[in-house]
Parts: C-alpha cells; sequence; structure tokens
C-alpha cells in the first residue's frame, strides 16, 4: 500500500476505538482517500445498503473493523444480536468486497475465538480444538466465521483478506458505560469515580484470578496498517504484546495510578469468564512488529481522558 496513498480506502467501524485510531493513524501516514463509515452513515447489516454503498464509491481497500463488541455482561444478555449482527455485517463485507473486485481486505479477528480451556500461550493452531467460552460463545462463532471467510475466498477466488488477531484492546475512544466496556476502561471509570465520590469500597466481578492480557489501540492502529502493507496471507495472525496480568493485579495498578485508598472486593458469586488468555506471538513477531505502548503507560493514558471526559460533562451541565 506504500504506493496507494491516493487508492480509496474504506474503514468500517470508523467512529469506535479501533477504527478511529486507525482512521487517525491513516491520515498521520499520508493517506489521502480515506472512507470513514461509522454506524450512522451505512447500516452494515443491510445487505442492499452495503452493496450501493460499493457501488458508489468503489474502494480499493477495505478494513473490516465494524463489529457489535461489548464486555461479558453485554454478551450474555444478548447472544443472538452478537452472533447475527456481527454474521450479517461479515457476510455483506465480504460479499461486497468479492463483487466489487477489491484490491486487498483486512477483517479484524478477537481472542475470544481459542477454546475456554486453550493451552497457553494460545498459538493459531489451537483454533477449533475445543469447546468455547460460554459467556461469549455467540460473539466468538461470529469470529470464527469471519476468519474462515477469509481463508475461503481467497482459496476459491483468490481474494486477499489479512487476518490480525488481537488480545483485548484498550485506550482512546473505548466506551466507559459499564454494560458496554471492556475490563481495562471498566475498572478506570469504578476507581475514578471512587475516588471522586469518596467511596470506601469498590466491588467487582468474580475472584480477580482470570488473566488477561492486553494492547493499547494506538498500537493496534499501527498494526493493521502493517498488515495491510507487507502480510500477503490470510491465514490469521494473533496480534497481542505475549505478556498477560491477573484482573486482580490489573484492578490494584489501576486503583494505585487513579490514588484510590479503599477496599476492593471481590464478587465471587459472578463469572470469570475464560480464566487465561495470552497469546503466542511468534509469527507477529517473526513478520517484524512489536507493540510499543506498556501497559502502565497505557492505563495512566486512559485514567487521564476519562478524567477529561469526566470534567468536560461536568462544564456542559452547567
Amino acid at each position: 500500500m506504500t504506493d496507494n496513498k491516493n487508492k480509496k480506502i474504506l474503514v468500517t467501524g470508523a467512529k469506535g476505538m479501533v477504527g478511529h485510531a486507525l482512521v487517525k493513524h491513516l491520515q498521520e501516514e499520508n493517506y489521502k482517500n480515506i472512507l470513514a463509515v461509522g454506524r450512522t452513515d451505512l447500516d452494515l447489516t443491510d445487505s442492499a445498503a452495503v452493496d450501493s454503498y460499493f457501488d458508489k464509491y468503489r474502494p480499493d481497500f477495505v478494513y473490516m473493523i465494524a463489529a457489535k463488541v461489548g464486555g461479558i455482561a453485554a454478551n450474555m444478555s444478548d447472544p443472538v444480536g452478537f452472533l447475527v449482527d456481527n454474521l450479517k455485517i461479515e457476510l455483506n463485507l465480504y460479499q461486497a468486497c468479492h463483487k466489487y473486485k477489491t484490491a486487498k481486505n483486512l477483517f479484524l479477528g478477537s481472542s475470544c475465538i481459542y477454546p475456554k480451556e486453550c493451552p497457553q500461550p494460545m498459538k493459531e493452531n489451537y483454533l477449533l480444538t475445543g469447546t468455547l467460552e460460554p459467556t461469549n460463545e455467540g460473539y466468538a462463532l461470529s469470529k470464527i466465521t469471519g476468519l474462515r471467510l477469509a481463508e475461503y475466498y481467497y482459496q476459491q477466488y483468490g481474494m486477499l483478506t489479512v487476518c490480525p488477531m488481537p488480545c483485548n484492546i484498550y485506550g482512546t475512544g473505548d466506551h466507559f458505560d459499564l454494560q458496554k466496556s471492556h475490563v481495562l476502561s471498566a475498572l478506570v471509570k469504578r476507581f475514578i469515580d471512587a475516588v471522586d465520590e469518596q467511596t470506601n469500597s469498590v466491588t467487582l466481578w468474580g475472584t480477580g484470578i482470570a488473566r488477561r492480557e492486553f494492547i493499547h489501540v494506538d498500537d493496534v492502529a499501527q498494526a493493521l496498517l502493517f498488515f495491510m502493507e507487507t502480510h500477503s496471507s490470510p491465514e490469521f495472525v494473533n496480534l497481542g504484546t505475549g505478556k498477560d496480568i491477573t484482573i486482580r493485579e490489573l484492578a490494584e495498578l489501576i486503583a494505585s495510578e487513579a490514588d484510590y485508598q479503599g477496599k476492593i472486593v471481590w464478587d465471587e458469586s459472578k463469572p470469570n469468564g475464560m480464566l487465561k488468555k495470552c497469546l503466542d506471538i511468534t509469527k507477529l513477531e517473526a513478520l517484524g512488529f512489536t507493540p510499543q505502548v506498556s501497559l502502565k503507560k497505557g492505563v495512566q493514558k486512559t485514567i487521564a481522558e476519562y478524567r477529561q471526559i469526566k470534567q468536560q460533562l461536568s462544564r456542559d451541565n452547567k
């Protein structure tokens, strides 16, 4: 893509955390013709609308970032939506990319595709070797389908879609709505709010023993462009740091950075989700990509951003 700065680049999910960071990064790299599409611009679950959009704009490169996403609570309350909506989005985009002969595409996966009892660290060839984690099975099935479609379209039609498969993404632009947010942003909100409200204790789901791997959205945006520019296989590649941390340790790190002095209480009646999720990044390292944002630095940045959001809301409400 280095010779394609003027080609049409479609970024779906452009108003979301990853899509917004990607658009910003593309602009910084002097890509001139970016079609940044959010949910209000185009309903990706509507096949006729997607076909009409592709017919009108004829994108050369397509980043399939858009998805219905959420944490454990959201996934458990709406498994139908997480499976059906995401399948519709994927099918419509793949069909349009094939019909209108895009030059290259990217499909963003998710580490929840791996089996619940997956050996650690998780290697790409462990996919479909066991039962999925039930708390987000619908979402996982949709992502597995998206990865398989990339391979099938390449085998059958020669359409190339590269598939980076990230661990937990956090950072600028994430939701701080506790029903929609991911675990790191949810913890930032809980502890900052507790400090502001002088709350003596914060109760968190599970036991805190579950381990998670986190990558900052700025690193993800750089990785997506890296994949589009340099990678030429539809086989998915893990995208992460190769380092994990317990939710308890993460909570303590965020509490410390937020200057929270109260107690942390664990509600053990609530689910932990998958107990361990750490990616094997051997293939990623071989390709030559290394994330740059440390977890501590990323947490500090997220805390600062949430405080800024709260201050803005306070000013707006005066």
